[in-house]
C-alpha cells in the first residue's frame, strides 16, 4: 500500500449462499479524490462498504483504509473516518444537538464552533427531536456527524437523499472542500447527477463486479451528443460519412446536425479544413444514458 492510496480493496468477495453479492472487486481510490460509486439498489454497493468497514466479513480478498487492514485495524480505522449509511437510524427521542453530542463523546470531543458552522451550512434543526424531523433533515444530522470530526476519509452511502436542491449544492461544496484540503471522499449513489457534479473518478457495479472505473470527463466523451453545425455556405453531407462516431446526418443549406460520439477536437479540426464554421451548439452528453448501457440484459465485461 503506498501513501497517496486512501482505500483498496484485492479480491473483495462476498458471498450469501449463492448469492454473489461482491465478486473479486479490485479498487484502489486515491488521496484527495471524490470517487463516485455507481449502481442501482442490490448491485453491491453497500455491501462493499460494509465490507471495507468490517461491519460484514468478505468471502475472500482483502480492504485497507489508509493503509490499515479493515479487520485487523477496526477499531483504530474509526479514528480516521467519517460515514454515513444508508439506512441512517438514531435514537428518536434525542434531539440533533443531543444526537451529535452523543457521537462526539464516542470520539472523544469535538471542536463545536465547527459544529455550529455545518448545522449552519445545512440549515440542520438541532433543537427538535430526530424522531419529528423528516427523513431529509435527519439527513442532515448525519451528514454532521460524519463530518465534525474532519475526517481523513468519507464514506457515504446514498449520503443527499432527502435533502432539497440547495442544500444538495451546499453539500457538494463540503466535499469539494475537504477534498482540497487533503481529505478523500467515496461517493456510493445511483443519483448520477450527484456524482457528475463532484466525482474525479466514476466506478460502475453491476451484478457485484466493477465493469467500469472511469474518470468523468472518459465518461462524458463516450455519450452520444447532438451537434448543430452552422456555415457560411452549403455543405455536402458526404464530409461527415468517414469521421467515426457520426451518425443521422441531416443538411439543410449552411446547417448541419447530427449524432455524435468521440472527440470534439477531431470533429472540429476536419470540418474546419473543408469548410468555415460560423458557430457550433452542442446538447452534453448525458450520463443516465451512458450509465445505462452499461445495465443492458447483454454480458458486458470490466
Amino acid at each position: 500500500m503506498t501513501d497517496h492510496i486512501a482505500i483498496q480493496t484485492v479480491g473483495l468477495s462476498k458471498d450469501y449462499g449463492d448469492v454473489h453479492a461482491l465478486v473479486e472487486l479490485d479498487l484502489e481510490i486515491h488521496t484527495g479524490e471524490i470517487f463516485g460509486f455507481l449502481g442501482p439498489n442490490g448491485a453491491g454497493k453497500t455491501t462493499m462498504i460494509r465490507t471495507i468497514l468490517d461491519e460484514i466479513r468478505p468471502t475472500a480478498g482483502s480492504a485497507s483504509i489508509l493503509g490499515m487492514d479493515s479487520h485487523e485495524k477496526s477499531v483504530e480505522i474509526r479514528n480516521f473516518i467519517g460515514y454515513v449509511p444508508g439506512d441512517l437510524a438514531m435514537y428518536p427521542n434525542l434531539t440533533g444537538r443531543d444526537t451529535i453530542t452523543y457521537f462526539a463523546n464516542l470520539r472523544g470531543g469535538v471542536d463545536w464552533a465547527y459544529v455550529d458552522e455545518l448545522a449552519d451550512r445545512l440549515d440542520a434543526d438541532m433543537a427538535k427531536k430526530v424522531g419529528d424531523l423528516s427523513s431529509g433533515n435527519r439527513q442532515k444530522i448525519g451528514l454532521i456527524q460524519a463530518f465534525m470530526n474532519r475526517p481523513e476519509v468519507l464514506i457515504m452511502d446514498e449520503p443527499s437523499s432527502g435533502l432539497d436542491p440547495l442544500v444538495q449544492r451546499e453539500f457538494q461544496s463540503m466535499l469539494r472542500e475537504v477534498t482540497a484540503n487533503g481529505s478523500t471522499v467515496f461517493l456510493s449513489s445511483h443519483t448520477l447527477s450527484e456524482v457528475q457534479r463532484v466525482a474525479d473518478r466514476v466506478g460502475i457495479i453491476r451484478h457485484g463486479k466493477l465493469i467500469a472505473l472511469e474518470s468523468v470527463a472518459s465518461l462524458r466523451s463516450k455519450g452520444i451528443r447532438k451537434v448543430e453545425l452552422f456555415f457560411d455556405e452549403s455543405v455536402d453531407g458526404a464530409v461527415f460519412d468517414p469521421l467515426p462516431g457520426v451518425s443521422d446526418v441531416t443538411v439543410q443549406n449552411h446547417h448541419v446536425t447530427f449524432s455524435f460520439s468521440g472527440q470534439m477536437e477531431r470533429l472540429i479540426k476536419v470540418v474546419t479544413d473543408t469548410y468555415t464554421l460560423v458557430d457550433i451548439s452542442t446538447q452534453e452528453a448525458d450520463l443516465e444514458e451512458i450509465f445505462l448501457t452499461y445495465y443492458r440484459d447483454e454480458d458486458v465485461t470490466a
